[in-house]
């Protein structure tokens, strides 16, 4: 549909649905009068228009950033207007935070981020455009020509084709970020998300020459793609958190320079304010960030949706966490004293209870392709160096898998899924695999998809899958159920028959493919030996 028809379109659904409007301040009532179907159709629609307008938003604020550079002096579009820059100028119409009005502009200025090689300007030719030259376009895609071929690798050339830098025989080569470009202005994605997917992954890393450049771009633009694909049924908090996730994957060396920096930054400090309270502020690096974290949570966990506990000892100690008064912040500043004064080793089961904090890292093997290592619960990765320091300390543990990453099936030997089995699924899964919900394997508990003596079902890791306590619980009271036809996509069905997949996380499937650098990942992926992001899997994982 046209894009100012499909507006006009959904103002009409929305007035059929809702009824004439005079007065804004009916609106709440007017609301009220719909059913449950005709809110979440109102909502829909609303949503709808509202991604519609995004876009136009986000089309203009990108050229009001390309008016008032700084080379404009005060003749620039927003300095013209009385505004330093264009993020005081969009912060000031869109009545929105100085945070937002950047992000609107930054997402804006990347629809015009074309090599300079290619003799375009902005992303006029885009088809789908007419009427208006060099306005962006809202049609199938961004590239066109000689680069249909290519769609499937984000609008990058093979490099086994030719130049692919730009030259003469590629005059229009798009940038890597062609496909977030693309699926922005068609809708697939909002700008919130491409902010993610783009902040996340980062710029490539410069090659050794032309050629390996371009291949470091190709394999960014082929992970946009995937990550576009992920968005669709994640939040966007978990898009950013994957996107990085997939750079430092990609980026081994780039990865452990980050890790290095975080490392450098951390720091404490208390300091008196005016009113005489006493504040601290403290900056981690990975590990204490993962260890820290790891501690609160194994002492809050009743408290912020974790698994239930089976032991009647451990059930009532739960149950007077929830009982007590005092708030979440006033608990964890009591924990944090009771650490500091006693010791996680002086006496650790009076603090945390029988789940002990600690991190566990993940490294697949063979150790030749294991670029790096990633925390169980969030996939921060972390250099293959430092997981082999922590491995001397604390010790190893290796679960033998399949290739896809399905171990330590025990067929119907015993009812219950055994902490071998956790380690294995919190693997695999990475967190509750139900959709949009972002909670680590560690706040998680087993589920069999076939009932045990309903569906004679087996504790088999191919036939479990992690899920939060919120959604088990769900799931078992609100008629949903899980299936899975062999070592597929798990598949949720709701109540109302609808179907879902539940794919695993992109990072999970990144961490686990044994990442290639770029180049060869690129060719592989160019020649059609493997589906974009997907990669054989590797014999067994060892958690440090």
């Amino acid at each position: 549909m046209e894009f100012f028809a499909d507006v006009a379109s959904r103002v009409q659904s929305i007035r059929d649905l809702v009824g004439v409007v005079e007065d804004p301040a009916v609106l709440p009532a007017a609301v009220d009068h719909l059913n449950d179907a005709e809110v979440v159709t109102l909502l829909d629609l609303a949503s709808g228009l509202g991604q519609l307008a995004e876009r136009l938003r986000t089309a203009a604020a990108g050229v009001v950033a390309q008016r008032s550079r700084r080379a404009e002096g005060h003749s620039g579009l927003a300095q013209s207007r009385g505004h330093r820059n264009a993020v005081a100028l969009v912060q000031q119409l869109a009545r929105v935070s100085r945070a937002e009005a950047a992000r609107q502009v930054r997402v804006g200025e990347s629809l015009f981020d074309v090599p300079e090689s290619s003799g375009a300007s902005g992303v006029s030719g885009v088809p789908g455009v007419s009427g208006a030259s060099g306005a962006p376009g809202v049609g199938e895609g961004i590239g066109g020509g000689d680069h249909a071929e290519s769609a499937d690798l984000g609008g990058q050339v093979d490099p086994s084709r030719g130049d692919s830098n730009g030259g003469a025989e590629n005059p229009q080569r798009q940038p890597w970020h062609a496909p977030l470009m693309s699926a922005l202005l068609t809708g697939t994605i909002s700008a919130t998300q491409h902010d993610a997917i783009a902040r996340g992954l980062g710029e490539p890393p410069l090659g050794s020459d032309r050629a390996s450049s371009a291949e470091h771009e190709a394999a960014w633009s082929l992970a946009a793609a995937d990550l576009i694909r992920e968005a669709e049924r994640v939040t966007v908090e978990e898009l950013a958190k994957s996107a990085r996730s997939i750079r430092d994957l990609l980026d081994p060396v780039g990865a452990e320079q980050r890790y290095l920096a975080r490392h450098e930054a951390r720091s404490f400090r208390m300091w008196t304010d005016r009113e005489g309270i006493t504040r601290g502020s403290i900056v981690f690096d990975d590990l204490s960030a993962a260890w820290v974290r790891s501690a609160f949570d194994a002492a809050m966990r009743p408290r912020r949706g974790g698994p239930r506990f089976v032991d009647p000892a451990e059930r009532a100690k739960a149950q007077d966490l929830m009982n007590d008064p005092r708030t979440n912040d006033q608990l964890a500043f009591d924990l944090f004293l009771d650490v500091m004064r006693a010791g996680t080793l002086a006496d650790a089961e009076t603090v945390f209870g029988v789940r002990q904090p600690g991190v566990r890292l993940v490294r697949i093997l063979p150790e030749a392709t294991a670029s790096a290592a990633f925390t169980e619960d969030d996939t921060q990765v972390i250099p293959a160096w430092v997981a082999s320091q922590q491995a001397c300390t604390v010790g190893t543990l290796t679960v033998t898998t399949d290739h896809i990453g399905n171990p330590l099936n025990l067929g119907r030997r015993s009812r219950l899924y055994t902490s071998q089995q956790r380690v294995a699924l919190a693997i695999r899964d990475g967190g509750c695999r139900w959709r949009d919900c972002d909670r680590p394997a560690s706040y998680c508990e087993a589920h069999h998809i076939d009932s045990w003596s309903k569906d004679g079902g087996r504790t088999d890791i191919d036939r479990g899958i992690l899920l939060c306590r919120f959604h088990h619980m769900q799931l078992h009271h609100g008629g949903w159920r899980i299936t899975r036809n062999d070592l597929d996509d798990f598949v949720l069905h709701d109540p109302g028959g609808h179907q879902f997949a539940l794919p695993r996380r992109l990072a999970q499937k990144y961490a686990w493919s044994g990442i290639a650098p770029p180049p060869k990942r690129f060719a592989a992926a160019a020649a059609g030996s493997v589906p974009s992001g997907v990669f054989p899997g590797e014999s067994s994982a060892v958690a440090a």
